[in-house]
């Protein structure tokens, strides 16, 4: 996740609750860039609704004039919570509900703002990723059947895995994360595995049991 930086206060509001942001969102990192960095390429448009009773008989003249504004003009109007423009010798004062700002599609990225707030999410999956989400997603699993079986917080636990050789590779990638996670022991591997204490879940069975 990329985060334009507002100011020295705002950074340091979002880093106070990195932890938070990145654990509820399951966002990897978060970075700060300038508020003008290159990436984000914003547009202004004339809000048509609220400068229409304002401006009537000017609107096209004001709509056009906003529409050309460059990235720097767009972050002067933010940065001052408005800004104003001439037409025919009138100044125009404008403020932030009058007009709209929107950011450009970047190829590989999902970008939203509300007010002056914009975030960037690299939304590109690489197999590393990939195999972290496999992880959690079996961290899970095992949690919530750690409450099936009664098992206390603190009770130690083997686990037996059968799975595809993606869910394997994915599993043995993450595997001090697992098992720090679920109290784990030991996990292994096997061929397969059958019997009425055995689960479940898509692609991969697995057993667990308590160690005394």
């Amino acid at each position: 996740m990329l985060i334009p930086t507002l100011n020295s206060n705002f950074e340091n509001a979002i880093k106070s609750v990195k932890n938070i942001i990145t654990n509820e969102v399951n966002v990897k990192s978060i970075e700060f860039i300038s508020s003008d960095d290159s990436l984000l390429k914003k547009k202004a448009k004339a809000n048509f609704k609220v400068l229409g009773p304002k401006h009537g008989k000017n609107m096209k003249e004001i709509a056009a004039a906003v529409s050309k504004w460059t990235n720097e003009e767009i972050a002067f109007f933010e940065k001052n919570n408005g800004s104003s423009i001439v037409l025919e010798n009138k100044e125009i004062k404008l403020s932030l509900e009058d007009v709209e700002i929107t950011t450009a599609d970047v190829p590989g990225w999902e970008i939203a703002t509300n007010g002056t707030i914009t975030v960037a999410l690299d939304i590109s999956l690489t197999n590393e990723l990939k195999e972290e989400g496999v992880s959690r997603d079996f961290v899970n699993k095992v949690q919530n059947k750690r409450k099936e079986l009664g098992l206390e917080v603190s009770d130690f636990i083997k686990i037996l895995v059968c799975a595809a050789p993606e869910t394997k590779n994915a599993i043995n990638n993450n595997l001090n994360y697992i098992c720090s996670e679920t109290l784990t022991k030991t996990l292994d591997f096997v061929e397969n595995i059958n019997g009425d204490s055995v689960f479940v879940d898509d692609d991969i069975k697995y057993v667990i049991e308590k160690l005394k």
